[in-house]
């Protein structure tokens, strides 16, 4: 935490979950101050009560500022004196990106451009930006914006390089546990009102991780990142047959109708690509991909050859540990939310 001793953090789309976590784990900390960043005034005012409420001693670290990842005057505004960027702002709902695919397009694509460049205009020593598994092998709007996004950041990240300037890099994570729109919410909801859940197909997987390790790997990100690294953890994953039936041992069985998968659904996730884990590292809990540093001069590449372009597989929720009913329950009690609602019940 040393680096963060007197320094100004902002983070993007901070009230959010992501946003409320690193509270949990910097507020009491040495940290200078954290600038809040995000276009909801009313969750703003609702995070400022709970923080004076909840940590009276530090709420003063905390500032607030109402704008929008697509408005780059509200950005520029903010960002004097920033030292460090946690970039989260974004739309993550599947359905609804594909729906409105544009509006992915505006936060997401050109959100994370107008960050970038007002971080490397202000000087920010370090920006690390939030993906998700579905921007690899991306087969929905919501998906393929984060694609775009994660291509924005290598190519600001490769200009800030050139420059001697800001550190750019990326983390790409899974499904966070009870983050918003996280399903495990939706299942205790629909118990606790004595319906059946609903699962779009229980031979689906998915990636499985709580706040805490979200933050954590933004953490391992800041602290390993060269220009252009994206960093992925090594994660659990289950069926959401498991997954309802891990929630049901805890809550109750109320019965499950299978309703099919949603608009843009995939069956399995993809962390890392087969292109990408060619030219991964391996670092304990966690794999490094370095940035593809070559410029437009193939001419080298057309003498030279290239023979591998790709390893054997891509590192996905169907082949990594795949936990149990037990394994899941475990899991799902690492979460704050859970264990509210268990006490709740």
């Amino acid at each position: 935490m040393s680096a963060f001793n007197g320094a100004t953090l902002m983070i993007t789309g901070g009230t959010g979950s992501f946003g409320n976590t690193v509270l949990k784990h910097f507020l009491s900390s040495d940290i200078g101050e954290i600038r809040i960043f995000s276009r909801d005034e009313k969750k703003q005012d609702d995070m400022r009560h709970d923080l004076q409420a909840k940590y009276p001693d530090h709420a003063g670290k905390v500032k607030f500022f109402v704008g929008d990842v697509r408005d780059p005057r509200s950005i520029s505004d903010a960002m004097p004196g920033v030292d460090y960027i946690f970039h989260a702002a974004a739309l993550k709902q599947v359905p609804s990106c594909e729906f409105f695919p544009m509006q992915a397009v505006k936060t997401n694509i050109e959100g994370t451009d107008n960050v970038l460049h007002a971080a490397i205009e202000a000087g920010v020593k370090k920006v690390v930006c939030l993906s998700t598994d579905k921007a690899a092998y991306p087969i929905n709007a919501m998906g393929i914006s984060k694609a775009m996004m994660e291509h924005v950041i290598y190519a600001n990240a490769r200009v800030a390089a050139e420059r001697g300037g800001t550190v750019i890099c990326c983390t790409r994570y899974g499904n966070v546990m009870c983050s918003r729109g996280s399903v495990i919410p939706l299942f205790i909801d629909q118990i606790k009102s004595g319906n059946p859940i609903t699962i779009t197909n229980p031979a689906m997987t998915r990636f499985l991780m709580n706040l805490d390790e979200a933050v954590e790997l933004v953490r391992f990100a800041f602290n390993n990142a060269n220009p252009g690294d994206l960093f992925i953890q090594k994660a659990d994953a289950s069926t959401i047959g498991d997954l309802a039936k891990g929630v049901q041992k805890l809550f109750g069985d109320t019965g499950t109708n299978i309703i099919g998968t949603r608009h843009g659904e995939k069956l399995y996730e993809t962390l890392m690509t087969r292109e990408e884990r060619l030219r991964s590292e391996d670092m304990g809990d966690y794999f490094r991909v370095a940035a593809d540093n070559r410029d437009l001069n193939y001419d080298k590449f057309f003498v030279e050859g290239q023979v591998l372009t790709e390893a054997e597989e891509s590192y996905t929720s169907h082949n990594t540990r795949l936990l149990d009913v037990d394994g899941v329950i475990k899991k799902i009690l690492t979460t704050d939310y859970v264990k509210e609602a268990l006490e709740k019940n």
